[in-house]
């Protein structure tokens, strides 16, 4: 077992590893087998404070420290990762339940979005804009925000944790982060510590594991930080995005999902098959772009079917250290419960279950259903897990009506022997990515990543960051005198 679990099992506050001052424990499990991996003591409001504090004295020396110097940090905390490669990816398996085949797909992604993070460091450019007035220079700088609080999720906690602190910290923020109570090692405490051992001034970057039922609104509400930076539910955004608005507060909202693949009648049904196998059960569909919805013209839906069952039949479950093993346990056994009552749902509604995974303990096997009723709630919903929906259709106009009778609008995709047919279906979409002849599953570093209707506000990525971690400020000269009106 990493050491990790026991080294980095605390909070980091103003560069001390420290116990929190809570009255209670977080307990970290291994999702798969139950082992107890680490207990940490929570922060508290005044922790959460303490952080934000020292953030902020931190910061406006590290804004003004050159540019180069801070891609630096970033080099190394990349090289750092690449060292650290095998233990990190063990620590991934452990505390998220990810196969090898995930830990794999989430490292290759962190360090592609240090690379560019650390290239970010350079890009905050300033401009001179023409003015009407004679003698008078326009300039317009691009500074950081001050402070950033990052909230990140369990289901690719080391990823999406850095892919709001690297460029935060590139572009001269401070950043306190709050990992998810499931995962505070490979999404909190594992960055700090990699960032410190990179150089990083102490204090600027603090990590703080607590729970909302000891610090409530205290990390949005706080005056230090001007961005909050939110990876998860759509519920659980709202909530943010209400909080922050009443504190004038800006937000990057990166939300749920009920994403589609689409099937039309010239697809590569092979290949079809395989981008929506992957799409829906890649960390056992704990993914916000999964594919929930496998939508399949009806003059091929009788042999996609076929096959598509046949390949979720023959997909591996159990113990996520098996490199064989394609889908391991969700997170916890309420994401359990939760999947076994979509199920039970579907099948009381009249759905029929092509393959029906079994449930042991926090492993919950692939189902796949079909038959839902289309006015069912359950097509229009976020299902984290390893269950999915076949919906048939008859042509592209009642696709389109499928694909977009969502609130959600995050990804997408749609399969077919014509390119073009295929970009016209994209743009038809109401969602912020959608992918011609591929799976619902990517990310890229400088692509701008984000979401329509309830799966978020914002984008990041590319120069998205420069828009989330950076204000401009104008700062106008008057060369010779102004003339006024009185």
């Amino acid at each position: 077992m990493s050491s990790y679990f026991t080294d980095l099992a605390q909070q980091y506050i103003d560069g001390e590893w420290r116990p929190g001052s809570g009255s209670w424990d977080i307990i970290d499990f291994n999702p798969y087998d139950d082992e107890k991996l680490a207990s940490i003591t929570i922060a508290t409001v005044d922790e959460v404070d303490q952080a934000y504090r020292a953030a902020a004295r931190v910061q406006k020396e590290w804004a003004a420290t050159n540019p180069y110097a801070r891609r630096a940090v970033l080099e190394k905390a990349l090289r750092l990762v690449e060292e650290r490669e095998e233990e990190i990816s063990e620590a991934i398996v452990a505390e998220l339940g990810g196969t090898r085949l995930k830990a794999a797909f989430e490292l290759h992604l962190a360090k592609e979005f240090l690379r560019e993070a650390a290239h970010l460091a350079l890009r905050a450019e300033g401009r001179i804009i023409a003015s009407p007035v004679d003698g008078k220079e326009n300039r317009v700088y691009r500074e950081p925000v001050g402070v950033v609080g990052v909230i990140s999720p369990f289901n690719f906690p080391f990823l999406l944790s850095l892919k709001s602190v690297a460029p935060a910290l590139a572009l001269g923020n401070g950043v306190v982060l709050k990992p998810h109570q499931d995962t505070p090692v490979v999404g909190g405490t594992l960055v700090a510590k990699i960032f410190e051992d990179a150089g990083l001034p102490g204090g600027l970057l603090n990590v703080v594991v607590t729970d909302l039922a000891e610090i409530g609104d205290s990390f949005l509400e706080h005056p230090v930080p001007k961005v909050i930076s939110f990876t998860g539910s759509d519920a659980v955004g709202r909530h943010v995005a209400t909080v922050c608005a009443a504190h004038f507060k800006r937000t990057v909202l990166e939300l749920g999902g009920n994403s589609a693949l689409v099937v039309l009648d010239d697809a590569d049904l092979d290949y079809a098959v395989d981008a929506a196998v992957f799409s829906r059960y890649v960390h056992q569909g704990q993914v916000c772009m999964a594919a929930n919805r496998v939508l399949v013209d009806r003059s091929v839906a009788e042999e996609f079917t076929s096959r598509f069952v046949a390949k979720v039949a023959s997909l591996k479950a159990g113990d996520p250290r098996d490199p064989e093993t394609v889908v391991g346990p969700v997170i916890n056994s309420r994401q359990a419960d939760d999947l076994c009552a979509v199920v039970d749902q579907a099948l009381a509604e009249g759905a029929t279950a092509l393959v029906h995974g079994r449930r042991t303990d926090n492993l919950v096997e692939p189902s796949v259903l079909t038959g839902l009723p289309a006015d069912s709630a359950l097509l229009r919903q976020e299902v984290f897990g390893p269950v999915a929906f076949l919906v048939p259709f008859d042509g592209e106009e009642e696709a389109v009506r499928i694909v977009n009778d969502t609130p959600y609008g995050l990804s997408g995709a749609v399969h077919t022997g014509d390119i073009e047919r295929g970009v016209n279906f994209a743009r038809r979409i109401d969602t912020g990515m959608f992918h011609v002849n591929d799976g619902t599953v990517h990310d890229e570093p400088i692509v701008p990543f984000g979401g329509e209707k309830h799966s978020g506000i914002g984008r990041l990525n590319g120069e998205s960051m420069l828009d989330a971690f950076t204000t401009v400020k104008w700062i106008s000269v008057q060369y010779g005198r102004s003339r006024f009106p009185f």
